[in-house]
């Protein structure tokens, strides 16, 4: 069994004539993926995913502000209502980019500890974008106490340094199609050092398809083709591989609840 600790089923583009997000999600039980983590990024895109992840018992949910969609605002007030909805097991995604949008970086920082401090407040765990703002993610999560509810750095590309900041703090690393690419050599480095207490498998889907469907939209299914790879890259079996990934997820998001017979 495996979960997809990071997508967006909401952002997957399904046309009238195309497959259903139903079929998404029986593709991907059919590569034995049990489980999903749909995260939002903008607030006021909740109330829509909610909606459509409703009949789905297996997607759990996030509520948070992405920050690179920090500009259309943060009402904290209204993010803590939707942290608190039974189906929502982290806060999240946040964080900082300083690559694509150095010039919301004082926003950026604002909106960020307000989601640290929600995630405490509400004792849920954090999930992190960072590109281009290693020390000070660290620093924040620090300042935050961010490891009384620790997280996950999804779709890790940073460094091992980086990495075990990370981890010292309890959070995990989540690692996505990316580790595939031709150019990850060093990423694949770092990966072969994370612990197996510490490792998550994702797609970030609809983005980031994992070889060998590159140029593809990236959906839930393929997060087994990421597993397979990591587990070959680390010399591991990929079962074990699945079983401690799926065991690492629900051991840091205790609110989701496993289903009967799975």
């Amino acid at each position: 069994m495996l979960i997809d600790s990071h997508c967006h089923l909401d952002r997957l583009k399904i046309a009238p004539d195309q497959a259903s997000l139903q079929d998404i999600i029986t593709a991907a039980k059919a590569r034995d993926i049990a489980y999903f983590l749909c995260v939002n990024v903008r607030q006021q895109g909740f109330v829509e995913m909610k909606q459509k992840m409703a009949a789905f018992d297996e997607v759990f949910l996030s509520a948070g502000v992405h920050p690179l969609d920090v500009q259309d605002g943060l009402n904290i007030q209204e993010v803590e209502q939707f942290a608190r909805d039974e189906k929502v097991v982290a806060i999240g995604e946040t964080g900082l980019d300083y690559f694509y949008a150095n010039e919301t970086k004082a926003l950026q920082q604002t909106c960020f500890e307000q989601q640290i401090d929600l995630a405490v407040k509400v004792n849920k765990p954090l999930i992190i974008h960072t590109r281009d703002a290693r020390e000070d993610t660290i620093n924040f999560l620090k300042r935050g106490k961010a490891d009384t509810v620790g997280g996950v750095l999804h779709c890790f590309t940073e460094d091992w340094e980086m990495a075990k900041a990370a981890i010292d703090l309890g959070f995990y690393i989540s690692v996505s199609g990316i580790v595939t690419f031709k150019n990850a050599g060093e990423l694949r480095n770092v990966i072969r050092k994370v612990p197996k207490d510490r490792l998550l498998v994702e797609t970030d889907s609809p983005y980031l398809a994992p070889v060998p469907h590159r140029g593809k939209e990236n959906q839930p299914a393929f997060v087994r083709d990421v597993a397979e790879f990591v587990a070959e890259l680390r010399g591991e079996k990929y079962p074990e591989l699945a079983q401690y990934t799926t065991d690492n997820f629900f051991k840091l998001f205790k609110d989701a609840a496993r289903l009967a017979g799975r």
